[in-house]
């Protein structure tokens, strides 16, 4: 995580865009939220998601039903709400706008137009905010059970009065956001985590049982 982002002003608030490779992407959200942030923390989830696990909304979850053009408006009207409330900690919002599941390698990405519809409901309030890429990676290493790789990126602040179109901002966060997937693969690869933190841990895998027994044993 970029130093600067556990220091965003609570005044302001953040959009999290994050790729969606993985069935669990909206715990790890609240996982960070819980260690890093002082925050409110939402999430979109696309309508049937939402629908067979209403869990979520435990979570601070809220739906957008794409088929519908009016419900999406609304659910943007909505989301830009939610981040302008008055609060004595950050309104955050965690959004994919990938709009779908998708294999974490597959490129060129493509983004919905949604969060830039939100970050131009908010600047129009006269608000600042922040937007955070967020990707994830799931990868077996040495281990029986696969290891999971966050990466967070300095905020970007945006200031009311910036004229990004919601093209040219989309393109900017699909951009950012393969870039930010290939550095954090690169790191993955290269085995260059000196800088990462563990967040949470597993059970323990066979493996590494096996060895702690081999050495309390004394075996090889």
């Amino acid at each position: 995580m970029d130093p600067q982002t556990p220091d965003m002003e609570i005044g302001i608030p953040v959009i999290f865009y994050c790729n969606h490779a993985y069935w669990w992407d909206g715990f790890w959200s609240q996982l960070c939220t819980e260690r890093f942030f002082r925050q409110n923390l939402h999430i979109i989830i696309e309508y049937p998601q939402l629908n067979q696990h209403r869990f979520f909304t435990r979570i601070g979850a809220f739906s957008i039903d794409r088929s519908n053009a009016r419900s999406a408006l609304q659910t943007l009207d909505y989301a830009a709400e939610l981040l302008l409330q008055p609060s004595d900690r950050q309104n955050a919002l965690w959004i994919f706008p990938q709009g779908r599941i998708v294999h974490i390698d597959e490129r060129p990405l493509f983004f919905y137009k949604g969060t830039a519809g939100i970050v131009s409901r908010v600047l129009q309030a006269n608000s600042p905010l922040y937007l955070v890429s967020v990707v994830s990676r799931i990868e077996y290493l040495e281990e029986q059970k696969p290891e999971l790789f966050l990466s967070f990126r300095a905020p970007l602040l945006m200031h009311p009065g910036q004229s990004h179109s919601s093209g040219e901002l989309t393109s900017m966060m699909q951009e950012e956001t393969e870039h930010h997937l290939e550095s954090l693969k690169a790191s993955v690869m290269a085995g260059s985590l000196e800088n990462a933190a563990i967040l949470v841990h597993g059970t323990e895998s066979i493996n590494k049982r096996v060895r702690r027994y081999r050495d309390m044993l004394g075996i090889g």
